[in-house]
């Protein structure tokens, strides 16, 4: 047969193959790489769930704020008061630590994980038979209380018409957004496990949309998110009102491990308290949405004791097994 007029190329070696196919893998898993890097958002990076600290020079404390907020708002909220912690107290390097619920956040207060917490009150009591210590209460007594929001056009007017119906929550634990809500709703005669289905939703956040979207009949919070779910989401805010509030009882505490120092749980004790003096400071807090730290220690929180163990013995554990 004549020869083609198209000469032939000769056949790489298998072992040319081999590494051709290799560059070829090596590329694709690069470029991947790549893309997928380009698709993570930058502002969701910074905030970490940790269960142990990460290296520095200096000793890191975690400082671990309860779910007050989804953790992508948590770190807008509380980064800027890290960072001035890092800024004045030199020697130390702080770290704000989200918690993804309720619950995975009491897990690191058992473990005795984080160095300093800002739990709710009843977390509070817990961390204290754990070894933690109250050095400030965050924000004023009287605005820690439950509230309900409902749609304006949900015809809810009094708790009577909740029954048959749902009631959202962030947790069962959430002291000013469960516990005290569940005990307003007895105090009306509402029988919590008969008269109405309780969701527990996550966050507050999260309670409050379920409201928003009809999910809930009425959902529970408290004053300090649904100041910022109002400045977040006016326009959803707007279809909704607080319809209901509890009694006030007794705010968050900043609490330290009874291994931390004595000196440097004084330097950041002093600098919280302090924090409302200064122009720096009152931008902090209003990116907190507090007022201000006021002096606190163990013994503020013994109110917070007799008011659950009423609550206990009167509606149900606050635990839920």
């Amino acid at each position: 047969m004549p020869a083609s007029s198209t000469s032939r190329k000769p056949r790489p070696s298998s072992l040319v193959c081999a590494l051709r196919s290799r560059v070829i893998l090596l590329f694709g898993i690069l470029f991947g790489t790549m893309l997928s890097a380009c698709d993570r958002y930058p502002d969701e990076q910074p905030l970490q769930y940790r269960n142990a600290p990460s290296a520095s020079a200096n000793p890191v404390y975690r400082f671990a704020v309860h779910p007050l907020h989804n953790p992508k708002k948590l770190g807008a909220a509380y980064q800027p008061l890290i960072d001035l912690l890092n800024a004045r107290i030199p020697g130390s390097h702080f770290e704000l630590e989200a918690s993804r619920d309720y619950r995975a956040y009491e897990e690191k207060y058992r473990g005795r994980g984080p160095e300093f917490l800002l739990p709710n009150p009843w977390q509070t009591t817990k961390a204290i038979q754990l070894g933690y210590r109250v050095i400030a209460m965050a924000g004023d007594a009287e605005d820690f209380r439950g509230i309900f929001v409902v749609r304006r056009d949900s015809g809810i007017k009094h708790p009577a018409d909740l029954r048959g119906k749902t009631v959202s929550y962030p947790s069962p634990t959430a002291l000013a957004a469960c516990v005290m809500p569940q005990y307003f709703l007895h105090a009306q005669g509402i029988d919590i496990h008969k008269d109405i289905t309780n969701a527990y939703v996550g966050s507050q956040e999260s309670s409050i949309m379920n409201a928003y979207l009809g999910q809930s009949a009425a959902g529970a919070t408290w004053p300090l998110p649904w100041r910022l779910f109002q400045q977040d989401h006016p326009a959803e805010a707007a279809q909704l009102e607080v319809i209901w509030e509890t009694p006030p009882l007794l705010n968050n505490s900043v609490m330290v491990r009874n291994d931390v120092p004595v000196a440097l749980a004084g330097e950041v004790q002093a600098l919280l308290l302090q924090l409302h003096n200064d122009e720096t400071g009152r931008r902090i807090l209003a990116g907190m949405a507090t007022s201000r730290f006021h002096p606190a220690d163990n013994n503020s929180y013994a109110k917070v004791e007799r008011y659950i163990q009423t609550f206990e013995r009167d509606v149900r554990p606050v635990e839920q097994r």
